[in-house]
């Protein structure tokens, strides 16, 4: 076993060279989560409603990141901090499947748990539908931009 401080001295390094990737993660989970709060007051889930708002934006952040990683690993050489910032950061604050689960969790309590139900299933197949659609779709545009 290594002494603390010789850890310490290694930890330094690794620490520095993902600070970038951690910045850019920050940025764009900030810029993600005030988009997700937008549409959250664009349109409301009424008390005991249906979560549309969430369901609609967990499944156009799938859909995103669909094309978004058929672009930056089959057609173009992406800048490193790129997919951090816009994938794990922006779509990854946009989409919110905490809330999802925290709207399960009031759809039961309130009383809808026929509804809860529904929510819980329809949401994850809708976002892996969304990614699966996206992706292909764009390698279907790329394939014919080429012909």
């Amino acid at each position: 076993m290594a002494a603390p401080e010789t850890q310490g001295l290694r930890a330094r390094p690794a620490f520095r060279a993902q600070a970038p990737a951690i910045a850019v993660i920050a940025l764009g989970g900030g810029a993600g989560a005030v988009a997700r709060y937008a549409a959250s007051l664009w349109w409301p889930t009424p008390a005991h409603g249906f979560p549309w708002t969430t369901l609609w934006v967990n499944v156009a952040g799938c859909a995103v990141i669909g094309v978004f990683m058929v672009i930056i690993t089959e057609v173009r050489t992406a800048h490193p901090l790129l997919r951090p910032f816009f994938g794990t950061g922006v779509l990854g604050g946009f989409t919110t499947f905490s809330t999802y689960a925290a709207d399960i969790r009031g759809l039961f309590d309130g009383g809808g748990a026929g509804t809860g139900l529904v929510y819980l299933a329809v949401t994850p197949l809708a976002a892996l539908a969304a990614v699966w659609t996206a992706a292909t779709a764009t390698r279907r545009v790329l394939i014919r931009r080429q012909s």
